[in-house]
């Protein structure tokens, strides 16, 4: 491939998250959304009525075009190993929208298939590419927090029942994968993985408090504790009116920082480094927020720096900055935080 040919893209699903990637990959240089798939002839049509973008009348059709570099799995979570599997023995790449798959098992099977054909997998958890995220990243990174003790994220969102029957696969557990923690809250598990690694054990409780014609849990609390010794919580739901931004909180014995969505709400170490003032004062570089209480608020932002990142990566013949090994990790907490809630048990990872 060129480095001056456009990337072909292509969209599979067309529900409301798809709207983030269409819009995203229209600020790409390089990305050109050629088509969109599904199942749903009229609502494909209805989804790219006010562009240029075709639709194609089968999936199988559409793995055919030599046009298409790269497929957005953007259907229900359950399904992603439906289409990326097949897109990849197509000789397609594949950015997936979070999570990967709702087991371990099915996402093993989606990053074996991209590791047999040498394609790229991308993940999309896309407060990773938050400019605050990574400077909290350095900064642990650099030993400023001195000891973890306490690291925990919060998620306390809004859902109405709208929003559940919307469309039939939301809050099961065979496409949906789980409820408040598996859907929403897995972003801030990610990330929270990503800044201090794999918990080494987890104890949870789920619960179904404020919706009552869904199968998956609305609200679940978690503790865990890390290889090192520092403990945490997470606390995820869509029963939490009128919805809260997002908090990750990294307390150490020389430090301690509070990220809300992308924003630094308190930055402070025992020993201060000459940029500190200005990292308390600055306003977040990018918009990489939204959901609170409404799915379709979501920046288009951080979905764009992942699609630019992706088209880097197959330009440049590497790894995506998300992989399919990383976007597993986040699935593999989950499912340990639903096995102790069923079990009422501590689980080890």
């Amino acid at each position: 491939m060129s480095k001056n040919e456009d990337i072909g893209f292509a969209i599979v699903g067309t529900g409301g998250i798809a709207a983030i990637y269409l819009d995203a990959i229209r600020q790409v240089p390089g990305a050109d959304l050629r088509a969109v798939y599904n199942r749903s002839l009229k609502k494909a049509e209805e989804f790219v009525l006010d562009s240029s973008v075709e639709v194609e009348v089968s999936f199988d059709a559409l793995l055919e075009r030599d046009d298409i570099d790269v497929v957005c799995v953007t259907t229900p979570s359950g399904a992603h190993s439906e289409v990326a599997i097949p897109a990849m023995e197509a000789g397609k790449h594949v950015l997936c929208e979070k999570p990967l798959e709702v087991t371990v098992e099915k996402v093993d099977q989606i990053i074996e298939t991209a590791e047999i054909t040498g394609c790229i997998l991308a993940v999309v958890f896309q407060s990773r590419f938050s400019p605050e995220a990574r400077l909290l990243k350095e900064a642990i990174n650099m030993g400023r927090f001195g000891r973890l003790t306490l690291c925990s994220a919060y998620i306390k969102w809004w859902r109405d029942d709208a929003y559940y029957s919307s469309a039939d696969w939301r809050g099961t557990w065979k496409l949906d994968g789980g409820g408040a923690l598996m859907n929403q809250g897995i972003h801030y598990v990610d990330l929270l993985q990503w800044l201090v690694g794999m918990p080494e054990s987890v104890f949870a409780y789920c619960a179904t408090l404020s919706h009552d014609d869904v199968e998956v849990e609305d609200t679940a609390v978690v503790s865990m504790r890390y290889p090192g010794g520092a403990l945490g919580v997470i606390e995820s739901s869509t029963s939490s009116y009128p919805g809260f931004e997002r908090r990750i909180e990294i307390v150490g014995d020389k430090g301690s920082v509070v990220l809300e969505d992308n924003r630094i709400e308190s930055w402070h170490f025992s020993e201060e480094f000459p940029e500190d003032e200005r990292i308390r004062l600055d306003d977040p570089k990018v918009d990489i927020s939204g959901g609170t209480s409404d799915p379709r608020a979501i920046s288009t932002e951080g979905h764009r720096l992942q699609i630019m990142d992706l088209v880097d990566a197959i330009r440049e013949k590497r790894a995506p900055t998300i992989s399919g090994s990383e976007g597993r990790k986040a699935v593999q907490v989950v499912q340990a935080v639903y096995e102790s809630a069923w079990k009422g048990e501590a689980v080890e990872l």
